[in-house]
């Protein structure tokens, strides 16, 4: 066996590049993030020779004359000095390696100048060796990286094809951008603009130069600030319906640094469930700025990996937050005034038998005791004491009529399954069905107690012996939500009672809804039991309704915090805006 002995410089940074620089986009992820670091407001990327020729220009702080060739040294940098540094990193780098790693696998040619100086400097690299003389330029830095992997042919080889690893280029400069609306960027492949932002400092703006108009209008703010904990996340996410096909277009960062988070994504992930279907994500914009103490980004070299102090605290904060900046429910205004004393009995049941007409109390009250209801009041119709001028003044506490909410301007119904708007600047379509689901699922979920009705006679119902386990031990949850199950033997049940709103579905139906695809999980057991109420409990698809029958379902739903598709991720409302409309039949709008 070969004796040990020390490698060289060059092999040694070869090595490392291994790590630091996979393909031409880590080269540009290194140089621009390090434009960044110098407080550039203007970042220029120029890409040309099947992306081995890269060019980053910044008007940056520039690199000091004395320090330019330390610069290029291993594990030399201006952003860290003590070992506290590492604990608090307020940079994009910090590690010293990049610059080293790239002048072992390419040619660099460094021009740069600060503020302080009247002539720069230009430095050449070529295998890991490093030449500077005076020059005249502009204040900032422009690296010149040509021949990427010259040296390496093996790394060359499992390059993929130009257009590929450009698009790898694009993502990343975007990214960047997108975390820094502050700085104007520009991206150019073989002459050609290809991205370019203003950098005028707002988010949204920049959104809409990276992607679209279509993006940015189905965008909702997220701010959330915990000041207690140091915590604030803000961005933009989309509205639940409108999907993404895959998590491509989940840009998160950490204090304005592009991440990889498992903890994020999943955070994300559970803030849209029940929200959209299967196989279909968000657009989402979102930092989390967070104490540098609280967070490692030291894991990896990429720097795209981190570990927090506090995880369950992360993943709830992140969850939170884009709830609330997807919630479309702000709590009423509370008006406080003189308490009324108590009503006779005979006002109370007036009063009670005028609110009779309302759909929750339809909903909540049994045959048995409307009935019983109605009885009361006849009786006591006949003894309510007239009102008269004198009797009038005498009261302590006059109501104060409120102004009747407006009125949803309903054109009819289609197919009797979809309700139609008419909006001032458009139509909506509405899912009848999804939409009364949304506002029944809000409402059970928000509710203590689910009212039940009792069953005086229940099919028994034969399961397997798992299922049956599954039951057994939740039958807390489906009391939570108004059912009572009871064993007549190990694998056989009978219900005692249902929420009342299905009292009428086939108790088979609902216990088979529920148990379809949990396949043991007792977690998606609640939800699925709340799925299956509120759907049951729902008007029908093909059902006809008169107008207030539609004007009650549309009302109710646009009080929803979520009113943007239905538990099982389905869109409620498609509106289509006057303009296009109008423009369809060639009319001025």
């Amino acid at each position: 066996m070969a004796r040990i002995k020390q490698l060289s410089k060059h092999l040694i940074n070869q090595i490392a590049a291994g790590e630091v620089i996979e393909r031409p986009a880590s080269v540009v992820k290194e140089l621009v993030e390090n434009s960044v670091d110098a407080g550039a407001s203007k970042i220029s990327v120029e890409i040309s020779n099947e992306c081995r020729d890269i060019r980053v220009a910044d008007n940056g702080s520039g690199i000091h004359p004395d320090d330019i060739m330390l610069a290029f040294s291993k594990h030399a940098t201006s952003k860290i000095s003590t070992d506290e540094d590492l604990f608090a990193i307020d940079t994009l780098g910090f590690r010293g390696e990049a610059l080293a790693s790239i002048i072992s696998i390419a040619k660099v040619t460094c021009t740069t100048r600060t503020k302080d100086f009247e002539t720069g400097t230009k430095v050449k690299c070529e295998n890991s060796e490093v030449k500077k003389v005076e020059t005249g330029c502009a204040v900032g830095t422009i690296m010149e990286v040509r021949d990427l992997f010259y040296n390496i042919p093996a790394r060359l080889k499992f390059l993929k094809n130009p257009n590929t690893e450009f698009s790898y280029i694009q993502e990343l400069v975007q990214s960047i951008a997108i975390s820094h609306p502050q700085v104007s960027f520009e991206l150019k492949k073989n002459g050609k603009t290809v991205l370019k932002t203003s950098g005028n400092n707002e988010l949204k703006h920049a959104l809409k130069e990276l992607f679209s108009n279509s993006i940015t209008d189905n965008l909702k703010e997220v701010l959330k600030t915990d000041e207690l904990a140091g915590l604030k996340i803000s961005g933009y996410v989309s509205t639940p319906d409108f999907t993404r096909s895959s998590k491509k277009d989940y840009h998160i960062y950490i204090n304005s640094r592009t991440v990889k988070c498992p903890v994020f994504m999943k955070a994300i992930d559970t803030a849209y469930k029940n929200l959209m279907a299967n196989g279909k994500y968000p657009f989402v914009v979102l930092n989390l700025e967070i104490p540098a103490a609280d967070v490692d980004v030291n894991v990896h070299p990429t720097k795209k990996e981190v570990r927090y102090k506090n995880t369950n605290q992360i993943f709830n904060f992140i969850m939170s937050g884009i709830h609330g900046g997807l919630s479309n429910y702000t709590e009423p205004e509370k008006t406080y005034s003189i308490k009324p004393e108590p009503k006779p009995a005979a006002e109370r049941v007036v009063e009670l038998h005028t609110k009779q007409n309302s759909l929750d109390i339809f909903y909540n009250k049994p045959d048995d005791e409307m009935s019983m209801e109605e009885e009361t009041f006849e009786k006591v119709q006949k003894n309510i004491p007239q009102v008269t001028p004198e009797t009038d003044q005498k009261q302590i506490f006059k109501p104060v009529e409120e102004e009747p909410e407006p009125e949803e301007n309903i054109v009819g119904q289609y197919k009797n399954t979809y309700i139609l708007v008419e909006k001032e600047d458009g139509l909506e379509i509405i899912d009848q069905h999804i939409a009364e689901e949304r506002y029944i699922y809000e409402k059970l979920k928000s509710e203590k107690n689910v009212v039940s009705q009792l069953l005086f006679v229940s099919d028994v119902l034969t399961v397997s012996a798992t299922e049956a386990e599954l039951i057994k031990e939740n039958l807390d949850k489906f009391e939570r939500f108004g059912f009572g199950i009871e064993f007549t033997s190990d694998t056989e049940l009978i219900f005692r009672k249902v929420p009342q709103m299905i009292a009428k579905v086939n108790p088979k139906e609902i216990l088979s809804d529920i148990l379809e695809n949990i396949e043991s999980d007792i977690d998606g057991l609640e939800e699925k039991i709340l799925i299956t109420t509120s759907c049951k409990a729902s008007v029908k698809a093909g059902q006809k309704l008169s107008t207030w029958q539609m004007q009650e379902i549309v009302k109710k739903w646009r009080t929803t915090k979520m009113p943007y598709t239905c538990p099982h991720g389905r869109p409620i409302v498609k509106f289509f805006p006057h303009k296009e409309i109008a423009g369809f039949f060639q009319r001025n709008a």
